[in-house]
């Protein structure tokens, strides 16, 4: 499965050991998008310079809300209050995906892109 997490694709089958959906039932997805967030404000570009924990923050979305296959975590500065880091998911078609994903590979998917087509934060 891919999941996109701001500005990058990430693919989740990769993920050793996969994540065992019995021990993390008792979690919410509010709960589980506060934790993204307190990661994000830790480190905002954590999606580039984590790609482990970014692969089992969109696994844990995922197993909390799975029709989501994107999210979007914006912290407004470095060691930021997570209280204060822009949060959204959503549901994006296969072909949109595909779309993304193939602009990665070709080094085509910027954040600039991601907003334009994906997040539309910069719309206004």
């Amino acid at each position: 499965m891919m999941f996109l997490l701001n500005d990058t694709v990430l693919t989740l089958e990769s993920i050793q050991p996969p994540l065992d959906p019995v021990r993390f039932r008792a979690l919410s997805v509010d709960f589980v998008l506060k934790l993204g967030a307190e990661a994000f404000a830790e480190r905002p570009l954590l999606q580039r310079t984590d790609p482990v924990m970014a692969q089992r923050l969109a696994s844990l979305i995922v197993a909390k809300a799975p029709e989501a296959n994107a999210a979007l975590f914006v912290a407004p500065s470095l060691h930021c209050d997570p209280e204060h880091v822009l949060t959204r998911v959503a549901s994006l078609s296969i072909d949109v995906m595909a779309d993304l994903y193939g602009r990665q590979i070709k080094n085509g998917l910027t954040t600039v892109v991601a907003d334009s087509l994906v997040w539309r934060r910069m719309a206004a």
